[in-house]
């Protein structure tokens, strides 16, 4: 695996749990709430694709199936100034050297499919070699987003929701997220230290495979290698509630930014900070990725979440949602229809199901 930074992980207390109690049951366990509130308004409002209609300017609301770089290419100045810079590539066809020259990103790239979900098939590269094998892992044909890397260390989803009758939307939720690290001993092997982990050893499925080369390796006394690049709690990144650390500064610029992206009302945009100071003082910051209708707001995998609590902040947030897109269809926006959201699902799967394991 390619080195690269993440925070690590905080200082435990003796109370904190490791592993939240519901972070990995199966998903239509846990989602199963969430699809009945989502029925409950579907018949409510006449239309079960109605948040597709969300986000007008994003494909399918940015509820499923939606292109990364359709969405960061509605960016307007203000919003792009923010972003890093990335370009668009499709496997097998295009020339990387010739994409490459076009627009100068430097290295090392992220190179991530431009459909997916949680992280699927996202890669680190560090020169021309390893964008060619991360490439050649990929499938002909699908298309992939390479991102210039940002360096800044700590990486957060923040959620953000703005109605459309309402002049300045706001910030809900704040995720702060770190990789889980093991540090070498000089005795014992990658696989050792990852099973003797606190919270690794009781996960191991996460990492093992992910590392699958380098298990026999044995760290250096000192070195610290981190087990994850992926910022998702499902690829194996630990995730902490940020809420305190939201500010008027932090909302105010991440409203800024949300209103030059045309038509974007819900969801998460994903980026890499210097310091959590500078954060909440709207400052170093780099997005990577903005996220629409079927995103989440992801404080709900803080190992101190309750289940009540992730449940309240799912349905509250999914309301929103809903009552967006409603307003929005009033005005003349048409949701996709329940037929084009389900051959967008299914087209999503399949991609995802070919994809290499992330980084």
């Amino acid at each position: 695996m390619s080195q690269f930074a993440l925070p690590a992980e905080p200082a435990l207390r003796a109370d904190d749990r490791l592993i939240s109690p519901f972070e990995f049951w199966p998903g239509w366990l846990f989602y199963a709430p969430v699809v009945l509130q989502w029925i409950w308004f579907g018949l409510r409002y006449g239309d079960l694709s109605l948040p597709t209609a969300a986000n007008p300017s994003f494909e399918l609301g940015g509820l499923c199936g939606e292109s990364k770089g359709q969405i960061l290419d509605l960016a307007e100045p203000t919003a792009r100034a923010w972003i890093a810079p990335y370009t668009m590539l499709t496997a097998g066809e295009d020339d990387p050297d010739a994409v490459l020259a076009a627009q100068d990103l430097g290295w090392p790239l992220v190179v991530k499919p431009d459909i997916g979900c949680n992280g699927a098939g996202v890669r680190l590269v560090q020169d021309r070699a390893g964008l060619a094998a991360a490439i050649a892992a990929f499938p002909r044909g699908v298309r992939l987003m390479l991102q210039a890397f940002s360096p800044l260390p700590g990486e957060a989803g923040i959620f953000y929701i703005r109605h459309p009758d309402e002049a300045v939307g706001r910030v809900t939720s704040l995720t702060l997220k770190s990789s889980p690290v093991v540090v070498g001993d000089g005795r014992r092997d990658l696989r050792a230290l990852i099973l003797a982990h606190p919270r690794a050893g009781r996960v191991p499925h996460l990492y093992l495979p992910r590392l699958a080369d380098r298990l026999a390796e044995v760290p250096h006394s000192g070195a610290v290698v981190p087990l994850v690049f992926t910022g998702n709690h499902c690829k194996g990144s630990v995730f902490h509630d940020g809420a305190d650390a939201i500010t008027p500064a932090l909302s105010a610029r991440v409203d800024a930014i949300a209103k030059a992206i045309p038509g974007f009302h819900f969801g998460r945009i994903d980026v890499r900070y210097a310091s959590l100071a500078a954060l909440q003082a709207g400052q170093d910051f780099t997005v990577i990725e903005v996220n629409g209708a079927g995103s989440e707001a992801t404080h709900i995998w803080d190992p101190r979440c309750s289940l009540r609590h992730a449940y309240v902040s799912q349905f509250q947030h999914y309301a929103a949602a809903w009552h967006i897109a409603y307003t929005l269809r009033q005005r003349g926006f048409r949701p996709s229809g329940l037929t084009n959201l389900y051959r967008a699902w299914r087209r999503q799967v399949r991609l995802m199901a070919s994809y290499p394991l992330n980084d």
